[in-house]
């Protein structure tokens, strides 16, 4: 392993071709490390303590008996050897003789002999001469024309790199495997890059898009599907995927016509899939890039058929009768529901890489909407200014499911809903927001206020209202004088105590009270006196001066029974007068009830001029008065108690 990632870190994969038709090595100054020099010097600085456990477990097992020598070859960083071996080889670019005679007690000269044969044969074979083909074959060791390099490729995936169509038919025609793939073991090719493992000389020729050399394979008789067997897991990309990734359109046509599958992913081996949300097919390789035509290619392709033998979880999931014998409609057919998997998952990586137009397309032919692909498509398309397409996804809210109302619906989803309201001169698209607002509101009604039942305190009899003889303190309100009693009013409130209590004992003057109208002072005793607002004849032109006054004086019992009779006379024209009063006062339950009275009637209060001043009203923010936040925190609560409570 330790080899490996060294070869890695000093010849990387797609090496450069410097005209001696190796691709193996990438030459760094006059001196470069061959695999063998990289094998001996970790030979002479390997642990002896350092044993396999079990070389064929991918990936190695290491038990290590001595962990401070390990600790020598591999730091925090990494092996110190590998970032200090070319320092090393440049201290003397002479061979020393005590080298040499301490490397020949350890080289196989048979080994190595077969090694320098074999890499000779490999540089004939890529320099393109075609000519070369026999001799380089003799060369290349027991395996002949498959024989595999360091990086575990043939000299045919060389050829199909370069796009050499020449050297691919000479290889073909002396018998190259058409099939082998990359090994997917370390052990005796330790330079094999993780990404290329399983892959096949076609699967290299469709990456690097020499249509000529696929179309020259595929006639020889090339597995479409690359080293995927039927019926089993794949482990690595498909050409197919690659070409949709890519997006040619040239070679994904070639595949589908040759028979390849695009519900084929990528699993890895525990059998778990490479990305959260699916394995990642050709559907989704063309989505998650972008590329528009090639998934309506892919889209076209006709399905396959398959046998009509249904496994025990397909009949479980089916819940269907084994006596019923009749065929399943088309839309219920296993390669269907198959492709209705594939086209969600291509539906969500679209949403997720902001390529909302293969989005729309994906939801056109009928596949459903999950609440985070319409966010994402909503947040793309308000980004790019796109009008009609913000219209076309609002339309689209109300065909989510309800299960599909998650957090993100609060988190992601009312911010952004919120904020293109607030930015939108479009009356189309208030509107739409407007319909949506009160969707999710939901149809039930506005949580009631509930009075505040008064505790008991101080009572006298209504005889003693406004009674000169018997008063002992006098109020003057609009230059009137209202006679009270000091018992009553000490414990009614911490306003009255503090009045009563400024009050010098031997002052006969009056206590003025500025801002409250006679008539509702007068209203503010009767409830003081009667113990209780029963016998209160409050009119509808008095009720928001009372609730003033009942939130000036703190009487919390009258300023909820006021809140009350303000909920219950609430409609489409005083509503906005009701809560502007209500922010006034600071009136928090009051408030909170015109703002669910809001969101319940919004599509029709969008029409009204004092409700669309109270929205778009830039002078309120200066007031700390933001409506649209407090409707966004008011319908937050009312999604969180409807579709996210527990006890739902």
């Amino acid at each position: 392993d330790l080899v490996s990632r060294a070869m890695h870190h000093l010849q990387p994969l797609n090496a450069k071709h410097h005209g001696n038709g190796t691709p193996l090595h990438h030459k760094q100054g006059a001196l470069y490390w061959e695999p063998e020099a990289l094998y001996t010097l970790c030979y002479f600085m390997h642990c002896p303590q350092m044993e396999w456990e079990n070389p064929n477990v991918e990936p190695s097992k290491v038990n290590l008996q001595d962990p401070r020598c390990f600790r020598t070859l591999i730091g925090p960083q990494g092996p110190p050897w590998e970032a200090t071996a070319p320092n090393w080889s440049s201290i003397s670019p002479f061979l020393r003789a005590d080298d040499c005679f301490c490397a020949s007690r350890k080289l196989d000269a048979v080994a190595i002999e077969a090694k320098f044969k074999q890499d000779l044969g490999f540089r004939m074979l890529n320099c393109g001469r075609t000519d070369l083909v026999k001799q380089a074959v003799s060369l290349l060791g027991p395996d002949g024309i498959n024989t595999m390099s360091e990086q575990g490729m043939t000299p045919l995936m060389y050829a199909c790199v370069r796009g050499d169509e020449a050297m691919v038919q000479m290889l073909l025609d002396a018998g190259a495997d058409l099939n082998v793939e990359v090994v997917s073991s370390p052990h005796k090719y330790p330079s094999v890059h993780p990404e290329t493992r399983h892959w096949t000389a076609l699967t290299f020729a469709v990456l690097h898009g020499h249509i000529p050399v696929v179309q020259l394979l595929l006639d020889a008789g090339a597995k479409v599907e690359g080293s995927v067997e039927h019926g089993e897991e794949n482990y690595s990309e498909t050409p197919l995927q690659l070409a949709a990734a890519v997006g040619n359109f040239e070679l994904v046509s070639l595949l589908l016509e040759r028979g390849a599958d695009p519900l084929i992913g990528t699993m890895y081996r525990n059998g778990i899939s490479t990305t959260p949300q699916g394995d990642m097919n050709s559907f989704s390789q063309a989505a998650a890039h972008g590329h528009r035509n090639v998934f309506r290619k892919l889209l076209a392709q006709p399905e396959k058929e398959k046998s009509d033998i249904l496994s025990l979880e397909e009949i479980l999931a089916e819940g269907t009768d084994l006596a019923e014998t009749a065929p399943p409609p088309l839309c219920a057919s296993r390669n269907s529901k198959a492709k209705l998997r594939a086209l969600r998952e291509a539906m969500y990586h679209s949403a997720e890489h902001g390529y909302v137009d293969v989005t729309i397309d994906i939801r056109s032919i009928g596949v459903p909407w999950t609440l985070h692909t319409w966010l994402e498509s909503l947040r793309i398309a308000f980004q790019q200014h796109r009008r009609p397409l913000i219209q076309c996804l609002l339309k689209e809210f109300k065909t989510i499911q309800e299960e599909e109302y998650t957090e993100e619906l609060i988190t992601q989803g009312l911010p952004l809903m919120f904020e293109i309201l607030k930015a939108s001169k479009n009356e189309v698209i208030s509107q739409q927001l407007c319909v949506i607002f009160t969707h999710c509101y939901g149809p039930y009604p506005i949580p009631k206020l509930t009075e505040i039942k008064r505790k008991q305190t101080s009572r006298l009899d209504p005889h003693f209202l406004n009674n000169k003889e018997m008063s002992d303190v006098t109020f003057l309100v609009e230059g009137r004088p209202f006679y009270a009693h000091k018992v009553l009013l000490f414990t009614a409130s911490p306003r009255f105590k503090a009045l009563l209590s400024s009050k010098p004992t031997n002052d006969s003057t009056c206590i003025e009270i500025g801002y409250v109208k006679y008539p509702i002072f007068q209203l503010v005793m009767q409830y003081l006196y009667y113990g209780g607002p029963e016998s209160l004849l409050i009119k509808n032109n008095e009720i928001m001066e009372l609730l003033s006054a009942a939130k000036f004086f703190q009487l919390e019992a009258l300023q909820r029974h006021c809140e009350i009779i303000c909920a219950k006379s609430i409609n489409t024209d005083n509503c906005v007068d009701i809560y502007n009063h209500a922010k006034f006062l600071g009136v928090t339950e009051l408030s909170a009830y015109c703002e669910g009275y809001f969101l319940k009637n919004m599509m029709v209060l969008i029409e009204n001029e004092a409700f669309k001043q109270l929205l778009y009203d830039k002078n309120g923010e200066g007031t700390g008065q933001d409506v649209l936040q407090d409707l966004q925190r008011t319908l937050a609560i009312r999604i969180q108690s409807i579709h996210l409570s527990s006890s739902k």
